[in-house]
């Protein structure tokens, strides 16, 4: 039995499917995340249900993994504190933007675990993974002693150089790595110098897997909606060869691996995440799998950030290959490249560009900061935030346009109709204007928005809203004033019901995009949102129909304002607090190294008859040199090592 109020899919409809992609617990995101995945997911759920679809929209915050268990330890609380406070920090923010989930949960939950395990041994007894010894940075240090993963080392770029790349990626050139490749590699707890040393994991045989995967992903790319760059970077994938690849890690924070021998071992996040999809929803409802388990009647929409997309479109619909298990799989894919800020990247540690706690500090609605982004979407190629033109979006588009149009006739009928909708006749016409051509000419760009929202264009789609919004106040211009209505009333109210009309339109049609916005304006003129139609109807609002007393949709935004947030939030007011945070790490690097220059001077006293100095220069070779240099090279087929992964978001 259904639990009332939720929303499952219906026999003989269009079901669908919305995920977007889970941002990571443990920070607070900034403006290139939010438009990467969520709020465009956001955009097209609504767009969805207001065109009567079943549609389910769920999220939630990726909280197991190692960022978690890092940032935990830097800020001295445990994983599942640090989830507690960051999911709550990102429910607010969400909350703030509006996003519209039917249902915002986590990863750190035991349908988590059930579903993952469940996943994970039907792969194993059908023969898609195996065991592999693999060689990892291991810290000797007495108070941690441990296997690093990727994000636990810091070091040189071998590639280009860079001092504080990641095990997994270096932020400069964006090369993925191998840990064991940095140079001068140091532990990110506790500044330590890891050591190379073996240990095995579980390897997801995705080589195995490749034939199936291939045809699948002909026949959704195909057969759905992917996004040009979903399609290339899975095509590119795909041609290089898919390998084994590692899907365990030596974690504690984590889906606990359900095999003998493996009991210090948890589930990579990477493995793991995907599955939070299933997973949150069936914390939101018990008949889960009649929306995952239904290829037949729901289409599965995925939204995210281009880095995000082989583990949508290689990893996570292989698995659901490999259990043999009926499953809903990957219809359409949107993805974002990089939103950037004032033409550098956001850095939440430089104080530089605008994140997601700190919009409501501008007292700009969250309808603007919407609409803007989404007039921005990176869909094609990397755009840029930039503060000169969010305020001439907002004054030259939002104010001018849509929202001159919109008050304008509803103040008009306030003063000179007692806010009464007049008579009038759709079909009239005469010699100063072609009203059947205008008619026309809204039900084309009407059909426009539609087959661009349906195609998951969003960028175009909030074009062709101020297009249509430029039509309205084209059919004023020259047609709406005293002398028009005194000298030809019925021209004059003809232009009213139609302009009327046509705001109820635009509020339909303006939802997905500015959703409070388009609250507004139907408190103004009394009558419930619409669902969005495939043509205009010129009388949704009849004759004799009683409107609201107007009020502005949206207020100009002083020019001065662009000066003043770019020095705000350009990293200015950041500086000396980075100054700051940067000369307590360079006395406490100092200390470290002191307090180890000591112990190698006792080291080296206490053993050199046995062993000769070593030479300085060896300190700079990469991990695996060094292990190369003492055993011989490394092989390959036994001591593969896991591959690195890309962030999770922009």
């Amino acid at each position: 039995m259904a639990t009332p109020n939720v929303i499952l899919p219906e026999k003989g409809k269009e079901n669908i499917l919305i995920t977007s992609a889970l941002p990571y617990v443990n920070n607070v995101p900034h403006l290139g995340n939010i438009i990467g995945s969520l709020l465009s997911a956001d955009v097209f759920s609504r767009y969805s249900k207001l065109r009567n679809r079943p549609t389910l929209f769920i999220c939630g915050t990726d909280e197991y993994g190692t960022a978690t268990e890092t940032k935990a330890l830097e800020t001295k609380q445990t994983p599942q504190e640090l989830c507690d406070e960051f999911h709550a920090k990102h429910k607010e923010i969400y909350e703030w933007f509006e996003l519209g989930f039917d249902y915002f949960g986590r990863t750190t939950t035991p349908k988590q675990t059930e579903i993952v395990q469940d996943i994970f041994l039907k792969l194993h007894k059908n023969g898609y993974l195996e065991e592999r010894t693999t060689t990892q940075p291991y810290c000797e240090h007495p108070d941690h002693k441990a296997f690093l993963a990727d994000r636990f080392v810091e070091g040189t770029c071998p590639k280009c150089q860079y001092d504080d790349a990641r095990g997994d990626q270096c932020d400069k050139c964006g090369q993925l790595l191998d840990p064991l490749e940095l140079i001068n590699p140091k532990c990110k707890v506790d500044n330590t110098t890891p050591v190379p040393k073996d240990t095995t994991h579980i390897f997801l045989r995705l080589d195995k897997l490749s034939p199936e995967i291939v045809k699948w992903v002909e026949k959704s790319s195909t057969e759905g909606k992917w996004s040009s760059n979903g399609v290339a970077i899975t095509k590119s994938w795909l041609e290089r060869g898919l390998e084994g690849r590692s899907i365990t890690r030596d974690l504690k924070w984590g889906v606990p691996v359900p095999l003998k021998g493996f009991e210090n071992k948890v589930m990579y996040v990477w493995f793991d995440a995907c599955i939070g999809y299933p997973s949150i929803t069936a914390n939101y409802t018990d008949e889960w799998e009649q929306w995952w388990r239904n290829p037949e009647d729901v289409k599965l929409y995925q939204f995210m950030g281009k880095d995000n997309v082989p583990f949508h479109t290689v990893i996570f619909p292989g698995s659901q290959i490999g259990t043999g298990d009926k499953w809903t799989q990957l219809n359409t894919i949107s993805t974002c490249e990089y939103l950037n800020y004032e033409n550098t990247k956001f850095s939440k540690s430089r104080g530089v560009g605008v994140f997601g706690d700190q919009v409501k500090e501008t007292g700009i609605p969250p309808s603007v900061w919407r609409y803007y982004l989404l007039a921005s979407r990176p869909e094609t190629g990397d755009t840029q935030f930039m503060w000169a033109d969010f305020v001439a979006a907002n004054n030259n588009e939002l104010l001018a346009n849509f929202g001159n149009f919109c008050n304008r006739v509803i103040k008009f009928v306030n003063a000179k109709l007692e806010g009464k909708v007049p008579e009038f006749s759709a079909s009239y016409t005469d010699e100063s204007f072609d009203f059947p051509a205008w008619i026309a000419e809204v039900n084309g760009a009407l059909k426009e928005y539609n087959d661009l929202m349906e195609g998951v264009h969003l960028r175009s789609g909030i074009k062709k809203v101020l297009e249509i919004s430029s039509k309205g106040n084209n059919l004023l211009q020259y047609r709406l004033d005293n002398a028009a209505l005194n000298d030809h009333p019925e021209r004059a109210k003809t232009v009213i019901g139609l302009a009327l009309n046509l705001c109820s339109l635009l509020a339909s049609i303006a939802s997905p995009y500015m959703p409070s916005t388009s609250v507004g304006l139907m408190e103004q003129l009394n009558t419930p949102l619409a669902s969005i139609p495939d043509t205009f109807d010129t009388e949704a609002i009849k004759p004799g129909h009683q409107i609201g007393k107007a009020a502005y949709l949206f207020s100009r935004i002083d020019d001065k304002k662009v000066v003043e947030w770019k020095e705000k939030y350009g990293g200015t007011q950041a500086t000396r607090a980075a100054e700051e945070a940067a000369k307590k790490k360079k006395q406490e690097d100092k200390e470290r190294k002191k307090a180890r220059k000591a112990e190698k001077k006792a080291a080296e006293a206490s053993t050199a008859a046995a062993k000769p100095e070593i030479d300085g220069t060896v300190k700079s070779l990469p991990i695996r040199e060094k292990l190369m240099d003492k055993e011989g090279p490394l092989t390959t087929s036994a001591s593969t090592v896991p591959e690195s992964t890309a962030p999770k978001t922009e």
